[in-house]
C-alpha cells in the first residue's frame, strides 16, 4: 500500500522508542514493505530511493542508520545545544523560510537575479492555527522573497493552478489531511509538499498513506514533514502556543478529568515544539499539584523519548537553560494591572494582537471611535527600542528621534533644492558614492518617517486616553495598595465620572485591591453598592471568583513572593492632571511635525511620577531559581518545593541537588500571560552591573486585562 506513497516522497514523522517491540501495522504492510514502531519525539523525513527497493530517513541535521526489513532507513539527529542560542523570532522564520525553499539547507534569495538556481514560484496553503505562525514574523515581502506567489486558506475557495508546486503548512487535522487528497485527486497542483505544524498522530499518517495509494496519485507528494512550529512568536523572546481560555478550562467544574488531560497534553506538544525550535533539553521546575504539574510531567515524558532517540548527542550538554512552569494562580493582580509601560499601554488601551496595531480615535462631539490599522514590523526600530521602556521615555526619545530626522532631512533638501525629503531626485546627491546608494538612503529615511508618524499617531491617541479615563489614578492606587489611604482614593475614584467610559478600569483595581490586601468588609459593601448604582449593567461575576478563589486556595500564602527589596512608595501625583493635558497637546503637534518647545520638560516631569522599579511574584519566582543566592529568602522557600525533572536522567522524579544557578530559563505560565509580565521578566535579566541572563517568556496565550476578566467571569456564572 505505501509504495506509491512513498517513490516520490519525503516523510517527516516520529517514531516510537527503539525499547519497545517493534509490530508491523496491516495497512500498510505488502511484500515488500515492513513499517516498524516508531518514536515518539524522532521528527524524520523519509525518501524513496525510486529503485523499489528501500527508503532513506532524514531530518535536517546529523545521521544515524536504522534497519528496517527489508527497507534501510538513514535518520538524520538534530543539533542539540545546551541552550537556545539566539532569539526565538531570529529560530522560527529561520524555521519557516527554509521550508518554503521546500525543506533545503540555506538561505537563498529567489528575487535576487543573481542566483544561479532556477526560480520556482510556488502556492503556499495554510489554514487558522498556522497562519498566525506565519504572520508574526514574515510579511508579504518576505514570502516573496521565498518564491510564493500565491497564498490561501485551506479551507477557502482555490483556483487550480495545475502547473504550480504548492506548500501545504496545516495542522495534522483528519479535515486539513481530506482537503489534501482532494487537492490531489482534482490534481489541483503540479506537485505536493507537505508540512505539518506537529508531529502527525500515526493512525492518521496511515489512513493518509492508505487513500493517497488508492488515488494512485502518490508521485506528486515530494515531501511530507513535521516542523514542530506551534507557537506564535510576537517580540525576541516571546512565544504563545495560542490557545484560549486555558485557566476556565481548567477551573471549570464542568471539565472532565479526561478532557484536563487531554489539554494538558496539546500544551506539552506545543512546548516540546518550541523546545525543539530551540534546541534546549531543560531542566524543568513547577509547583506541585496543579496544572502545571501535569503538563511537565507530560513534557518530561515527551523529553525523555527524544533524549533517548539522540543519547549520542545530548550526552554531550554541559550546562542547560531551566524550565520552569507556573499556573496562572501564582499571580492573579498582574493580569490586571495597569501600565506605564508602551507595549503593555498599547496592548491594554487598544489592540495589539500579533504585532497588528488598532487605536482608537474620537472625533469631537463623536461617541463612536475611528479604528485605525497599524502594521508593527518585525524591523520596526522604533518599537524594537521603545516597546519595553516607560511612557515618558518613549515620548523623549520620539522627541529626539523625529529631531534626528528632521535635520538630516534637512541637510539633504538644502544640497538637493527639493521643498522636502519625497521631492528629492537620487541623482540630484552628489556626494553619495553611487546612485544605488542614494536611492537606499532616500529610501532608508522615508521609511523612518512613516514609522516615526505611525508611533506619533499611537502615543498622540494614548495621551488622549490617559486623560479621558484618568488611567494614572488607577496605576497609582494599585502600585500604593498597602497605604491606609488607597481605599478612601478608590472610592473617591469610583464614585467620579470621567469624559470616557472606565468602569472595567475600575473593576480591575478593585479586583486587584481584593487581591493583594485584606480589605474592611464595611468598605468591599460600600464598593459594591457604588458598582450597583451607577453600572447596573457591569457584569460582577468576576469579582465574586475573585473572592471565591481567594478563599479556597488561600492566594495569600503567595504574599512572599510578592518584592522582598524594593517600596512600593510612590512620588506624589499632585498637579498631574496639568501635566497631563499639557503633555497631550505638546504630543498631538508631533504628528503634524511640529516640536513644540517645553516638550520634553514635560516628558521629564511625568517620570518622576514613575514608581521605583520591583520585582513582580513571578520574576521573584525566576530570581530564586535561577540565582538564589541573590533572592529573597522568602521565594526560595517557596521554590524548594517546587518538582524537579530532568529529562536526561534514569527514573522519575530525582531528587533536586543543592541550590544551583542558571545563565538561561524559559518561563511558561499555564493560564495566560501577559505583556507585564515578559517587561518584568526582561528588565530583571539585564539588571545594570549584574550577570546578565538570558530569559524567554511564554504561555499558553497571551491575553489583555479584558480578556482575562471575561474569562474569570465565566468561572463566575458557572458558580452562581
Amino acid at each position: 500500500m505505501l509504495q506509491q506513497l512513498t517513490k516520490n516522497m519525503m516523510v517527516s514523522t516520529p517514531f516510537k522508542p527503539h525499547t519497545r517491540t517493534p509490530h508491523i501495522n496491516p495497512i500498510i504492510h505488502n511484500s515488500t514493505y515492513h513499517l516498524l514502531s516508531r518514536p515518539a519525539t524522532c521528527p524524520l523525513k523519509a525518501s524513496h530511493s525510486g529503485s523499489g527497493r528501500f527508503v532513506c530517513l532524514a531530518d535536517k541535521h546529523g545521521r544515524a542508520h536504522i534497519l528496517y526489513s527489508p527497507l534501510v532507513f538513514t535518520s538524520y539527529l538534530p543539533r542539540i545545544s545546551s541552550c537556545f542560542p539566539v532569539s526565538i523570532r531570529i529560530l522560527t522564520p529561520d524555521a519557516l523560510e527554509r521550508m518554503l525553499h521546500l525543506n533545503k539547507d540555506g538561505d537563498a534569495d529567489l528575487t535576487l537575479a543573481s542566483k544561479n538556481e532556477q526560480i520556482v514560484w510556488k502556492v503556499l496553503v495554510f489554514d487558522s492555527k498556522s497562519e498566525p505562525v506565519i504572520s508574526s514574523v514574515l510579511r508579504v515581502n518576505d514570502l516573496l522573497r521565498c518564491g510564493i506567489t500565491v497564498f490561501k486558506l485551506i479551507g477557502g475557495p482555490r483556483p487550480p493552478l495545475p502547473d504550480v508546486p504548492v506548500i501545504y503548512f496545516v495542522e495534522p487535522t483528519a479535515e486539513n489531511i481530506s482537503a489534501i487528497l482532494a487537492d490531489l485527486e482534482s490534481e489541483k497542483y503540479e506537485s505536493f509538499y507537505v508540512n505539518f505544524t506537529l508531529s502527525i498522530k500515526r493512525e492518521v499518517l496511515e489512513d493518509f498513506a492508505k487513500r493517497v495509494s488508492l488515488s494512485g496519485k502518490g508521485h506528486k507528494i515530494k515531501q511530507v514533514y513535521d516542523q514542530f512550529l506551534d507557537f506564535v512568536v510576537t517580540e525576541p523572546n516571546l512565544f504563545s502556543l495560542d490557545i484560549p481560555k486555558v485557566f476556565r478550562e481548567f477551573n471549570s467544574p464542568a471539565t472532565t478529568e479526561d478532557q484536563i488531560h487531554k489539554l494538558a497534553d496539546v500544551i506539552a506538544d506545543g512546548l516540546l515544539a518550541s523546545l525543539i525550535t530551540m534546541e534546549a533539553i531543560p531542566i524543568i521546575r513547577c509547583p506541585q499539584k496543579g496544572p502545571a504539574e501535569l503538563v511537565a510531567t507530560q513534557l518530561d515524558m515527551k523529553l525523555r523519548d527524544y533524549v533517548t532517540n539522540f543519547r549520542g548527542v545530548t550526552s554531550q550538554i554541559l550546562q542547560r537553560p531551566v524550565l520552569v512552569i507556573l499556573d496562572r494562580n501564582i499571580d492573579m493582580a498582574s493580569m490586571f494591572s495597569h501600565s506605564w509601560i508602551y507595549q503593555c499601554m498599547v496592548s491594554d488601551v487598544f489592540q495589539l494582537r500579533r504585532n497588528g496595531i488598532i487605536i482608537h480615535k474620537y472625533k469631537d462631539g463623536s461617541s463612536v471611535p475611528e479604528k485605525v490599522k497599524y502594521d508593527v514590523d518585525p524591523r520596526d526600530f522604533f518599537w524594537n527600542k521603545n516597546s519595553q521602556l516607560p511612557f515618558p521615555d518613549v515620548v523623549e526619545n520620539a522627541d529626539l528621534e523625529l529631531n534626528a530626522y528632521k535635520k538630516e532631512a534637512e541637510v539633504i533638501t538644502s544640497k538637493t533644492g527639493a521643498s522636502s525629503i519625497n521631492e528629492v531626485d537620487p541623482n540630484a546627491i552628489n556626494d553619495l558614492s553611487s546612485m544605488k546608494e542614494g536611492v537606499d538612503a532616500l529610501q532608508d529615511m522615508r521609511a523612518r518617517k512613516l514609522t516615526l508618524d505611525m508611533h506619533m499617531d499611537v502615543l498622540a491617541s494614548l495621551l488622549k486616553e490617559l486623560e479621558a479615563r484618568s488611567l494614572d489614578k488607577f496605576f497609582e492606587i494599585e502600585q500604593n495598595y498597602s497605604d491606609p489611604k488607597v481605599q478612601a482614593e478608590f472610592l473617591q475614584l469610583l464614585k467620579t465620572d470621567s469624559a470616557r467610559s472606565n468602569e472595567t478600569d475600575k473593576l480591575r483595581t478593585f479586583l486587584i485591591l481584593n487581591l493583594m490586601t485584606d480589605l474592611p468588609q464595611s468598605f468591599v459593601t460600600q464598593c459594591e453598592d457604588v458598582f450597583k448604582d451607577k453600572y447596573p449593567h457591569l457584569d460582577m461575576a468576576s469579582f465574586r471568583y475573585i473572592v471565591k478563589l481567594k478563599h479556597l486556595h488561600n492566594l495569600s500564602k503567595n504574599a512572599a513572593l510578592n518584592d522582598e527589596k524594593t517600596s512600593n512608595a510612590l512620588a506624589s501625583l499632585q498637579n498631574n492632571s496639568a501635566l497631563f493635558n499639557g503633555l497631550s497637546s505638546k504630543l498631538y503637534g508631533l504628528t503634524e511635525g511640529r516640536i513644540s518647545e517645553g516638550f520634553s520638560s514635560l516628558a521629564s516631569g511625568l517620570k518622576k511620577l514613575l514608581p521605583d522599579k520591583k520585582n513582580l511574584p513571578i520574576t521573584n519566582v525566576v530570581e530564586a531559581i535561577m540565582d538564589p543566592a541573590l533572592a529573597g529568602s522568602g521565594s526560595v522557600l517557596v521554590t524548594d518545593d517546587y518538582l524537579y525533572l530532568d529529562p536526561k536522567s534514569r527514573g522519575g522524579h530525582t531528587k533536586p541537588p543543592k541550590r544551583q544557578s542558571y545563565e538561561e530559563a524559559i518561563v511558561f505560565v499555564v493560564g495566560g500571560g501577559n505583556n507585564l509580565e515578559y517587561h518584568n521578566l526582561t528588565e530583571w535579566a539585564s539588571q545594570p552591573n549584574k550577570q546578565a541572563k538570558r530569559i524567554v517568556y511564554g504561555s499558553t496565550d497571551i491575553v489583555t486585562a479584558t480578556q482575562f476578566l471575561d474569562e474569570i467571569s465565566e468561572l463566575g456564572k458557572m458558580d452562581s
